[in-house]
């Protein structure tokens, strides 16, 4: 896409700042904002917040004129409030504080709302000045060229720096949004990983549960349910002895297997925490 440089000049009349009657434009923005106080009960403080009570945004048409040559060409600006960032600067600001009573104040304290103030801001993009603009260099009907959005759908880019800054600065978010996206991808990558542990984790421990159910369901089948048990067989699975006491609690429950296979490291008999295991040694 090319890339035009000139000097800001209007077609016709120009904006006049209502506050700065020397100051003329080609695009004007007024912006009224009103700032207040929000009390957090979180944080058990006020904090600040503001919002766009009014905003009023002017144009007019205007053209890209060489600094140097004058008997160079002009090259108009066509839809500028589409450009990705309107290059305005700041030309007028001023804060008007709010005053209050004493029962605007108590109101304040029991809504939760404390108005601070209203804060009035004129932008301006000033006629002289030196404007770079990346877009879709177009030919109207009458020979004239200007300059406009590109149709392909690309950044329409508009600013008060040179060619060069805005290549630079384009670069710099460009690079950041890089790393940003490989921080996301790497951080997702964990995310997936550590829920694929997870779930093969709790599949391994299904297929265990899966496998002793059917062990005692063959152990039932094969043998006489009228067939006393031993008096040491494993309180699970009912066919291995017991071979382990449990601490602190003492019991005598359960074969290695078994214990190994609990789900949670908790006693079958008491219900209580499992602190360690002793083998158990039968004379």
């Amino acid at each position: 896409m090319p890339v035009i440089s000139g000097v800001v000049q209007p077609v016709e009349a120009a904006l006049t700042s209502p506050y700065h009657k020397e100051l003329q434009g080609v695009i004007e923005r007024l912006i009224l904002k009103e700032h207040r106080l929000i009390w957090n009960s979180l944080a058990r403080s006020w904090t600040d917040s503001e919002r766009v009570v009014l905003e009023q945004l002017h144009t007019v048409p205007f053209v890209l004129t060489s600094s140097t040559d004058k008997a160079a060409g002009r090259i108009s600006v066509e839809l500028p409030l589409q450009a990705d960032n309107l290059p305005l600067e700041t030309v007028y600001e001023r804060f008007q504080q709010t005053s209050h009573g004493f029962k605007d104040l108590l109101s304040h304290y029991l809504s939760g709302e404390k108005p601070k103030g209203f804060l009035e801001t004129e932008e301006m993009l000033l006629v002289g000045s030196s404007l770079t603009g990346i877009g879709e260099l177009a030919q109207r009907p009458d020979g004239t060229l200007c300059l406009q959005p590109p149709s392909n759908g690309a950044g329409y880019f508009l600013c008060l720096e040179d060619w060069q800054t805005l290549l630079s600065s384009l670069q710099s978010a460009s690079s950041f949004w890089k790393w940003t996206a490989l921080v996301c991808g790497l951080v997702a990558a964990a995310v997936a990983l550590r829920a694929l542990r997870r779930a093969h984790q709790n599949r391994r421990l299904n297929r265990e549960r899966e496998a002793q159910r059917q062990e005692f369901e063959d152990y039932l089948r094969n043998h006489n349910q009228d067939e006393e048990l031993p008096a040491n067989a494993c309180v699970v699975c009912l066919a291995n002895p017991r071979e382990c006491v449990l601490l602190p609690c003492g019991h005598i429950c359960l074969c290695f297997h078994c214990f190994q296979a609990l789900p949670t490291p908790s006693c079958p008999i008491c219900r209580g925490h499992i602190d360690r295991v002793v083998p158990l040694y039968q004379a």
